[in-house]
Parts: C-alpha cells; structure tokens; sequence
C-alpha cells in the first residue's frame, strides 16, 4: 500500500473510488474479510481505501479489482451500452503510478463483460511490480510497442522486445519491469473470468519469492 497519490484522469477523487468499490463488493455479497482474503490485502487497509482514507497505489488498486473478479476499468470507470464506442484520447482514464509507469486504459466498461485493453509505459529501470492471479478461464496478451519489457510468469522470466507478444493464461502470477535504459510501452488486452480463491498468506509468499 503507498500513501502516495495516484493520479486519476478523471478526476474521481479517493472518497468516490472507495464507495465504488464497496458497491462492486456488496454487489457481489462478499464481506470486507472476504475481499480482503481474496485481494491479498489487510481488512483494515480495504476499510481505509473504502472510506476514502488511503490511497492505493495502483498494483494495489489492481489486487483489489482482481479480488472482485473485474478489472481496474469498472472501478474507475462507468458502464457503455452502445453497439459503437469512441474513446478519444482526452476521454481515457490513465492512472500514473508514482514509481515510474502509467496505465491508459483503451477499452469502454460494458454490461456483464469484464475485459480490458491498456497500454502501459514503464519508465527505464521501474519495476511495476507482481501482479494477481486471476481467476481460472481468464486470458491475457501482450505485445511489445517499444522497448524491452521482462514479463515474469509464475516465476518464469520472459524478455519481449519490439514487436514481439505473448499470450498466457491469467490464472498466474505475473510481474512487469523495463530493466532496459529506455522507456518501454506495450499493449496488454485481459479477459477476466471468475473469481481467483486467494489469501494474503499465498499472496505474501509470492511476493517475498518476487522480491528474493
């Protein structure tokens, strides 16, 4: 958790991101314990971020999303239903993380789907940190803009340069650094399906082995 401030394009402030992430935790009938259990995070610091009190960096803004089955965009973003949605440039939520990368999110919030589209920059030497398992079915691709990016699979190092991509399964541990001199930006597109069946104990394992 940092107490430093995520910056949201929209301009929702700490106090609206927490009562929409208690709805979405409501809304799925999970206690705050059990978000917790789920995201890896204390029950106190998920009351906190809920009450607008903290502010979660956004690796931890994303372990709670996974905790709740969904993605980054719902919780900042609102639902679309139209068949054709343009998303210019100045209407995309971008979250920049203050340990040196940014977060554009491409894709609209749609009824009853949980995808998302990003591209992410990751300034030279930043590690953005382990992201959590989702749930199983769930899907992701990446692929390489510019740069080099070392994608960590469940432990597993995979370095991807200019042009190359990946496709995994989400249902794993996956970290993002740019250990190269040079910004790195890649294209990230994730199918979310399920709920992952975590608890801060596998989660606090996985990050000390992360960090070894």
């Amino acid at each position: 958790m940092s107490d430093m401030t995520a910056r949201f394009s929209t301009g929702m402030d700490m106090v609206a991101l927490g009562e929409r992430i208690r709805l979405e935790r409501l809304r799925r009938k999970l206690s705050l314990e059990m978000l917790a259990a789920r995201a890896g995070v204390s029950r106190s610091m998920l009351s906190d971020v809920e009450r607008g009190e903290k502010v979660p960096s956004v690796l931890v803004l994303d372990w709670i999303a996974t905790g709740l089955g969904t993605s980054i965009a719902r919780l900042l973003g609102e639902e679309r239903s139209s068949s054709v949605i343009v998303l210019r440039r100045e209407e995309q939520d971008v979250v920049v993380d203050p340990a040196g990368w940014e977060r554009r999110i491409l894709s609209p919030v749609l009824p009853g789907v949980e995808f998302e589209f990003m591209r992410t920059t990751i300034n030279p030497g930043v590690d953005a940190g382990v992201f959590s398992s989702h749930g199983p079915g769930s899907l992701e691709w990446t692929a390489v803009e510019r740069g080099t990016l070392r994608l960590t699979i469940n432990g597993t190092p995979y370095t991807l340069h200019a042009g190359d991509s990946i496709y995994y399964d989400g249902d794993c541990w996956h970290g993002f650094a740019n250990q190269s001199d040079e910004p790195c930006v890649y294209y990230l597109a994730m199918n979310v399906k399920g709920q992952p069946a975590m608890t801060r104990q596998h989660h606090q394992t996985i990050k000390e082995a992360g960090h070894a």
